[in-house]
């Protein structure tokens, strides 16, 4: 019966991710708390998972010229130094995983907030961004450094809580970078995101955090229904899907941070 579980709580996330283009890793990891794993081995399994998954939604933006390199290689240039010095840390500094776990938990609870609120206020984000007079706000101007620090805060969080990636990389990029089309926004930080989710998942492996056997059902579950919802997904509209996936995200995120 677990088996069975497991692979169809990876169809129910790769149906949502195919529908709604989000919700992989902040949908991925509250599922597997629910389940009974303990933190790190929910988060580091979902890393794993992540990296897996994604890979062949960077084949595909390629071959549509929907990358922006030079974005990404500025993105890693913080992200993935930044996620293998977390995992060091959480290496030299703690003694077990559960010593680290309440780590975990907060910043899982803060990114699925973040996330939520991207995905509720994107729009509203880009036009306080955006001056009245046509001209770039503060966050343009500066923004290959911005850009910098963004890779470098993902690539901390990302690690400690598998979340942040997607909705919350693609809702910055996308203030940042007024001029790229939604489509290469998506593309490029989907191929950061890879490599950012398979670093940090390579770390969660050295610690012991990752769980091939659930890796495995979750995979068998959703690479099938990522294909589905993604044919789903251009017949439901944005606008009744993104606001009840937030507020499921939202709502968790207030659990892991206050609970």
């Amino acid at each position: 019966m677990d088996i069975l579980a497991y692979i169809l709580a990876g169809a129910g996330v790769g149906l949502a991710v195919g529908i709604t283009g989000v919700g992989g890793g902040s949908l991925m990891t509250p599922i597997l708390l629910l389940f009974g794993f303990p933190p790190h081995i929910a988060i580091g399994t979902d890393l794993m998972y992540a990296s897996l998954t994604k890979a062949s939604g960077v084949a595909m933006h390629q071959r549509r010229g929907n990358i922006n390199w030079k974005l990404v290689t500025l993105l890693a240039s913080g992200s993935l130094p930044a996620a293998g010095l977390t995992v060091l840390i959480l290496y030299l500094y703690f003694p077990d995983s559960s010593s680290y776990a309440h780590i975990l938990t907060s910043s899982l609870g803060v990114m699925l907030i973040l996330t939520a609120s991207v995905l509720l206020f994107k729009k509203q984000l880009i036009k306080l961004h955006n001056k009245a007079d046509g001209q770039p706000g503060f966050f343009q101007q500066h923004n290959s450094i911005m850009t910098w620090v963004m890779g470098l805060f993902l690539g901390v969080f990302v690690t400690l809580s598998s979340v942040g990636a997607g909705a919350f990389g693609t809702a910055v990029l996308l203030i940042l970078f007024p001029a790229l089309s939604s489509m290469r926004v998506i593309g490029t930080d989907l191929a950061h995101a890879v490599p950012l989710t398979l670093v940090a998942g390579l770390g969660h492996l050295i610690l012991g955090n990752v769980d091939f056997y659930l890796l495995a059902c979750l995979l068998t579950g959703s690479l099938p229904a990522i294909y589905v919802g993604t044919r789903l997904g251009s017949r439901i509209p944005d606008k009744v899907l993104h606001p009840i996936l937030a507020s499921t995200l939202l709502a968790l995120g207030l659990k892991y941070v206050f609970f």
